[in-house]
């Protein structure tokens, strides 16, 4: 999926990017959201260390993204892939507790801007059976582009 026009939605003002300092805070929602996501615990067999050193170099390359309340990760987002041209968004996720507010819209498209300021195009993929998702992305002005399957082994 990507948006190349400004999002539909008003970017939710509360997403930041997220500081080292905010990592341990930070930390547990992308474990969680990977777990969630991918159904494998990325802290498995490394104890984590990989992903935690992973999200970190995000964190500190300042593309990371949250919304907190108070230590509390609320939404989380980071830019994984980057080029001159596209930014893939990724590890979208919202707490559970928060869900079906519409935070996870209105901050994607707080993403998404700061992509676009970049000059980027924002793009994204997403599950078909996470319906859920994509009308979020749907709602903040994301269209389809094409389909791939990825396989984990």
């Amino acid at each position: 999926m990507v948006c190349p026009d400004p999002p539909v939605l008003r970017p939710d003002p509360r997403v930041v990017r997220v500081t080292p300092d905010r990592l341990d805070d930070y930390y547990p929602a992308a474990v969680a959201m990977f777990t969630e996501e991918v159904g494998v615990d990325p802290c498995a067999g490394d104890g984590g260390a990989g992903y935690r050193a992973r999200v970190a170099e995000l964190v500190a390359a300042g593309r990371a993204f949250a919304i907190f309340d108070g230590r509390t990760v609320v939404f989380k987002a980071e830019v994984g892939a980057l080029s001159t041209a596209v930014a893939l968004i990724q590890g979208v996720w919202v707490d559970p507790r928060w869900r079906g507010r519409g935070i996870g819209s209105a901050a994607t498209a707080a993403v998404v801007r700061t992509v676009q300021r970049w000059g980027r195009l924002p793009s994204l993929y997403v599950n078909s059976h996470n319906l859920a998702a994509r009308a979020a992305y749907d709602r903040v002005g994301f269209h389809r582009t094409g389909t791939f399957a990825s396989i984990l082994f």
